[in-house]
């Protein structure tokens, strides 16, 4: 059995970063993604949620913001003794980590993989070009 990701976001975010990803790499059909919708509360959120997962034995959760809504109420699941990892602050890099972690069987760090990704361009850009001059 495969390891599935599930998405949570508010808005459709997570149905985006999805599609994006599936640019990059192809349809993926262990990731699944639970959006928080605008008219939606909680309590719908965690409906939503709860039978996204019914069937997966498998998961790690991936949210958008640490202290939102879809973060809290899957935090409450950890609480109530669920068996399987929440990270928030996701982010495209996360994903493909996720997914070349899968296909290659191997553990990833979802945290240091994700935030080394975020570079500032005009740094890489400059260094490159001092590196160039010497």
């Amino acid at each position: 059995m495969t390891k599935s990701l599930i998405l949570v976001s508010h808005g459709i975010f997570c149905e985006e970063l999805k599609k994006s990803t599936e640019m990059i790499m192809g349809p993926q059909e262990n990731i699944y993604t639970v959006a928080l919708l605008p008219e939606e509360g909680p309590e719908d959120f965690q409906k939503k949620f709860e039978e996204t997962v019914a069937d997966l034995e498998d998961f790690v959760v991936f949210a958008d913001l640490l202290g939102g809504t879809p973060a809290n109420v899957v935090s409450r699941k950890l609480i109530d003794g669920g068996q399987f990892d929440l990270y928030a602050g996701m982010n495209m890099p996360m994903v493909i980590g996720f997914l070349n972690g899968v296909l290659l069987g191997e553990e990833v760090n979802y945290v240091e993989f994700g935030a080394t990704n975020i570079q500032h361009i005009n740094q890489l850009l400059t260094s490159s070009d001092d590196d160039e001059d010497e």
